[in-house]
């Protein structure tokens, strides 16, 4: 999993698995899902990052078990 995000256009991308983007849905405004030919989830763009989330530049990782 990569997670990015561009102060410039104030977008956090996370993206789960590589593959082509043959399908893009924006479930709400600023939400954009991103799928791959067989309907997996392959990224999730959120625009407008700075309003949503506390500090979009910072990324904190727990894996469970």
């Amino acid at each position: 999993m990569t997670v990015r995000y561009d102060r410039e256009t104030d977008t956090l991308v996370v993206i789960f698995r590589d593959g082509p983007v043959v399908e893009s849905d924006e479930g709400r405004p600023g939400v954009i899902l991103d799928y791959d030919a067989s309907g997996n989830l392959v990224s999730l763009e959120l625009l407008n990052a700075s309003q949503c989330v506390e500090n979009p530049s910072t990324v904190n990782v727990a894996v469970m078990g």
